[in-house]
């Protein structure tokens, strides 16, 4: 049954915080800012077997994924927006991809992204598990933030079965819902396929900063290992360190700095002195309270008990 999120009954002071809410919750933690503070606009979601569909149709926005907001929710999807009206922008992993109607483009959310919409617009969003995408289209995050046009190929067929999808989603039975759904997976592939051929090698910032997103959306996996980002990457161990080659840190030291961090902006919280020292250290992915006791000291020159407030 399709769910619909409005701001029709929404008064102008409440529609933005309303929008962020409901953006939220039709697809991942997301942050939303509007000219004039004021959106207006719906969003329809359905569900089909093992991807959902949505039409988002609004006013002029951007809507961002930031670190922190990953960081706050293990979300792991592929999101494909496909443009039906006005202009649309994609930005990640350094890429921007500006869809028009019928284009199409991919994004990962366990990697910072933005949408940028400086008009009225609307599109059609598939969000499929990002493992099972990953499984067949080896080279997704070297495909991010491309445009497939929607004037051929893989990108009319992908309009032309999408608007078909959403008419008639609500009376498919289980069994063809689930092969509508195989199908429209095998659409994506072979668009974004066919950019693959164009796809350069990335730069080794551009590899840093996609272990960096990698490592920041998982921080509190105390299994995060760099040969788990490199598997979640589809390239080597050595193709990362070899990107990190140049830094004054290595993978894992970089890690181990972004849990200490986090750690000691919990220790510095009123709000979380209930919660004890090892308890707070095993939440950011360390596994051992008296090794993480001394990398504390080793690099803020204190004991973590030293940094909480008193009273």
């Amino acid at each position: 049954m399709a769910r619909v999120l409005t701001t029709d009954a929404v008064g102008p002071r409440e529609r933005l915080a309303y929008w962020n809410e409901a953006v939220s919750d039709a697809y991942v933690q997301l942050s939303c800012t509007a000219p004039a503070d004021d959106v207006v606009g719906d969003i329809h979601v359905d569900s089909l077997a093992t991807l959902a569909l949505s039409r988002v149709t609004a006013t002029a926005q951007r809507v961002t994924r930031t670190p922190s907001l990953i960081a706050r929710a293990a979300e792991d999807y592929f999101l494909v927006s496909i443009q039906t009206r006005g202009t649309g922008r994609v930005t990640q992993d350094g890429r921007t991809a500006v869809l028009h109607p019928g284009d199409f483009a991919l994004y990962d959310s366990t990697r910072p992204y933005e949408l940028d919409f400086t008009g009225g617009f609307q599109q059609y969003v598939l969000m499929l598990p990002g493992p099972a995408l990953r499984s067949r289209l080896r080279a997704a995050p070297e495909l991010t933030a491309r445009g497939v046009h929607g004037s051929r190929g893989a990108g009319h067929l992908m309009i032309e079965m999408i608007r078909t999808l959403a008419a008639d989603a609500a009376v498919l039975e289980p069994a063809a819902a689930a092969a509508v759904a195989h199908g429209v997976e095998h659409i994506v592939v072979a668009g974004l396929s066919s950019l693959v051929g164009a796809v350069p090698e990335p730069s080794a910032a551009a590899r840093r900063e996609q272990v960096k997103a990698c490592a920041r959306a998982r921080l509190r996996d105390p299994g995060l290992t760099v040969a788990a980002i490199a598997a979640q990457l589809h390239t080597s161990v050595s193709t990362l360190h070899r990107a990190f080659a140049g830094e004054p840190y290595t993978i894992a030291e970089w890690i181990w700095a972004r849990r200490l961090e986090a750690v000691r902006a919990d220790l510095c919280d009123p709000a979380l002195r209930h919660r004890t020292i090892s308890d707070l250290a095993f939440g950011w992915g360390f596994v051992d309270a008296s090794h993480f006791s001394r990398a504390f000291r080793a690099r803020y020159g204190c004991a973590p008990r030293e940094v909480r407030p008193r009273g």
